[in-house]
């Protein structure tokens, strides 16, 4: 489907546009006291906007869930001393109207929220006519048409200064991030709104600090315009998520050892170099899509022998098979195992497509009317 969206380049969100666009501060906002030194702290390092939750949706009752309303203004006057605009997340639309009158420079729309396109209406209807720069966070499940309607109601509200931020994605698997980061989602999501700015919130898809740089810099390389970390100046004592948390220092030497790439090659020997290499590339593809063309021909062929001797689609011996001898095969080109996984996952899904519809072809018998149904 066809995204079409009225968005202003970050560069014109007046002085918050510089890239890398650095939003940092406390998960949570907790004293006028922390969250004054935290901003001051901040206000020394490349940060563009300082962040601070208000209002925090915990999974379960008895978590600290914010200090609520009252925190905005102290959010706000540490801003104003350490001269940084201010965002926080809204939820709904009483969190809107109180962001706006406390003056909060910016607003997001939490993972949470972003799922249930009731409340993102009710936020976006509360936006309407505001001037409050918008990000949404991806959904908690990986789903990009949600995300894509929440920008959409969002952008409908006359919303233009709007991004996304990728948090990454709940998962039963057992992962060594709390969040996946999913990456092909957010650059499927660029693919299809080229002018949304992205952003990455690398201590959501961590949960922990040992991840952060590596995650941070993945985001970079992929040409996201900026980062969103949670930062406190005493993590340990943190009334929420205290294990993402990094100090103001740490923060610095974060930022300080991310390599930032250019997406424009100005050499010309360079580029000519890479246009070689991109045509060989796309010759390859090109000879890829034949084999895969060929190999669901014989997919269909082995559906009709099946389909003639009465044998199920699924014969899971011989995917097993395909499974462990592909892998064994990959690892000799020097191929990970969960990229060829996934690539005959893919393979097996349109070869299962291909034998249903073979299976699936009428027959030449004749279909007897029921007789007890109406003419």
């Amino acid at each position: 489907m066809e995204v079409n969206l009225k968005i202003a380049p970050l560069h014109h969100w007046s002085a918050m546009g510089k890239k890398p666009f650095v939003i940092a501060g406390p998960c949570s906002v907790e004293s006028e006291a922390q969250v004054m030194d935290t901003a001051i702290a901040l206000s020394k390092l490349n940060v563009s906007v300082l962040r601070g939750g208000i209002w925090k949706p915990r999974s379960r009752p008895g978590s600290f869930e914010g200090i609520g309303e009252s925190g905005l203004k102290m959010l706000k006057r540490a801003g104003v001393a350490a001269g940084l605009p201010v965002a926080t997340e809204v939820a709904n639309r009483m969190h809107v109207e109180q962001a706006i009158e406390a003056g909060i420079d910016m607003v997001w729309i939490g993972a949470r929220t972003t799922v249930n396109p009731f409340l993102v209406q009710q936020i976006a209807d509360a936006l309407a006519g505001t001037s409050l720069p918008v990000l949404v966070k991806n959904p908690v499940n990986p789903d990009l048409s949600l995300w894509i309607g929440a920008l959409e109601r969002v952008n409908k509200a006359g919303v233009t200064q709007i991004a996304a931020i990728h948090r990454g994605f709940s998962s039963f698997e057992n992962s060594k991030y709390r969040n996946a980061p999913n990456w092909e989602i957010p650059i499927e999501l660029k693919r299809r709104i080229p002018e949304i700015p992205i952003l990455c919130d690398p201590s959501h898809i961590c949960g922990n600090t040992s991840s952060l740089l590596n995650v941070s810099q993945t985001a970079m390389d992929l040409s996201f315009d900026g980062l969103m970390i949670e930062s406190h100046t005493d993590p340990a004592h943190a009334l929420s998520d205290a294990e993402q948390q990094v100090t103001p220092d740490q923060l610095r030497e974060l930022l300080n050892d991310i390599v930032y790439r250019t997406t424009i090659v100005e050499d010309v020997l360079m580029l000519n170099i890479l246009e070689e290499l991109r045509d060989q590339i796309d010759k390859i593809d090109t000879d890829l899509l034949s084999v895969l063309s060929r190999r669901m021909n014989l997919a269909r062929l082995i559906g009709e022998y099946k389909k003639d001797n009465n044998i199920t689609i699924l014969q899971p011996e011989r995917w097993a098979e395909i499974v462990r001898t592909r892998t064994d095969l990959g690892q000799a080109k020097e191929l990970t195992p969960e990229f060829v996984h996934r690539i005959f996952e893919f393979i097996h899904q349109e070869s299962i497509h291909h034998q249903t519809q073979v299976m699936n072809t009428k027959s030449n018998l004749a279909i007897v009317p029921n007789e007890k149904s109406s003419s």
